[in-house]
């Protein structure tokens, strides 16, 4: 069965890497959450996808600061689009509950340690993955036993070989190249291909017909209703 993976949560429905977009993604049936994260000046593993937060701080001095110059503190006086705050990623795993699989992208340099410390006690399966393939090696190198994955957005003449050189089990792979003979040849070096972002339904259709191993989509409901589940 193929792997569904709501992208940065329900986020068709709900603002994208809030918990509300978790919580619907959970109602709607998915197997596994992505998300992004970055770390503040202090330490904390906050959730979002942009370096710097899309939203409205009390202290306006605050405006286009990044997320890496700011304290967890600061970071919860910003209110984005919805209301909310950015969750940390341990709200994100308590909020799962070990209902889903947690796929953890890597987005501010040097969070490996700290993202894997939380995901260290998470009691459902999770995974690190990153554009970055050196964060990956550092996934490995500080906790070899979670799962790795390497991002990408081009395709190369031997697609295990960026897998195969951070020590990742998955390929992260836009749409766009993914083929029946990249699915064929990562499988035959024993790694998975991950499809992001598949969100058309002839698309979705391709991608079972190929066999890939899980899909990231921003629609679960559009995904569950053409693999009829």
């Amino acid at each position: 069965m193929i792997e569904l993976i709501a992208h940065r949560g329900a986020s068709r429905e709900r603002l994208e890497n809030t918990l509300p977009a978790f919580q619907r993604a959970l109602d709607l049936g998915a197997d596994a959450v992505e998300l992004d994260v970055h770390c503040t000046v202090d330490g904390a593993v906050v959730v979002h996808h942009d370096p710097v937060l899309r939203g409205t701080p009390e202290d306006h001095a605050l405006l286009g600061l990044p997320i890496a110059a700011l304290t967890a503190a600061q970071v919860r006086t910003v209110r984005l689009d919805d209301g909310s705050t950015a969750p940390t990623l341990a709200e994100v795993a308590t909020l799962l509950g070990n209902r889903a699989a947690l796929y953890c992208e890597l987005k501010g340099r040097g969070t490996a340690s700290a993202a894997l410390a939380i995901l260290a006690q998470y009691g459902g399966p999770c995974a690190v993955h990153a554009f970055d393939h050196r964060q990956v090696a550092d996934a490995f190198a500080a906790s070899p036993g979670v799962a790795r994955g390497v991002l990408e957005v081009s395709r190369h003449v031997d697609p295990a070989s960026t897998p195969r050189s951070a020590h990742a089990r998955d390929l992260w792979q836009l749409v766009e190249y993914i083929d029946e003979a990249l699915v064929r040849d990562v499988h035959a070096a024993g790694m998975r291909v991950i499809a992001w972002t598949a969100n058309a339904p002839d698309v979705i259709e391709q991608l079972a017909r190929w066999r890939v191993d899980a899909l990231c989509t921003d629609d679960i409901a559009l995904a569950r209703q053409v693999l009829g589940r």
